[in-house]
């Protein structure tokens, strides 16, 4: 681990300790979540870019399967998009992989102040899920496109139209999670009962 990311961590952990002990908690939560963003995105490189590109990768992948449109390269990352004018390749790199965007997700989400602890990890792998598919959407989008219209609907259909779909559906999870905090409880309190119905019927099968 870099030096200066561990003298960074030991900082952010006094800072956190000093508001807290300060009842401070705007600071505490500002100071959390941006602590939080950069020490992730320090421990992202490579393990993590790596994991988050293959598993995009490979929901790109399913997509070629099921319509033919497109091949994967796994091992370089690249996608090859077939149409009529010929091949077209898309890298999928450190800014297709969405792990800036679910980075920033789960540090907002690991200090929101109103979220208990069960309900912090339940709606961080919500996010992480939610993030994941609508990136996947989104190179999904570019494949159908450009299979359709050839490479010169390239940037039309990955910077524009492809990032459009991305942040609609990413502002709708933020909408949902942070600023409708009462659906996000019902939601949460809905799947916490299900658990729960699930482990007695669990158990009245194992009785019976």
């Amino acid at each position: 681990m870099n030096i200066y990311l561990i003298i960074g961590t030991l900082i952010w952990l006094y800072l956190l300790s000093a508001l807290n002990r300060a009842q401070l908690p705007a600071f505490h939560f500002l100071v959390g979540t941006a602590g939080l963003f950069f020490i992730l995105i320090g421990l992202s490189d490579p393990y993590w870019v790596w994991f988050f590109t293959h598993a995009v990768i490979n929901g790109v992948r399913w997509i070629g399967q099921t319509t033919g449109m497109c091949t994967i390269m796994n091992h370089y990352g690249l996608v090859s998009i077939n149409n009529p004018t010929g091949p077209l390749t898309m890298s999928i790199d450190y800014e297709c992989s969405g792990i800036i965007e679910t980075t920033a997700f789960v540090s907002l989400v690991a200090f929101f102040p109103i979220f208990k602890r069960t309900e912090r990890a339940f709606f961080g792998l919500l996010g992480v899920l939610w993030i994941y598919i609508a990136n996947v959407l989104r190179l999904g989008l570019v494949v159908v496109i450009c299979h359709f219209n050839g490479g010169q609907a390239f940037f039309l259909a990955h910077s524009i139209l492809g990032r459009m779909l991305f942040y609609v559906l990413v502002i709708a999870l933020y909408y949902n999670v942070f600023t409708y905090s009462q659906i996000s409880k019902s939601l949460f309190a809905a799947f916490r009962s299900t658990i729960a119905r699930w482990k007695v019927k669990l158990k009245r099968g194992r009785v019976s």
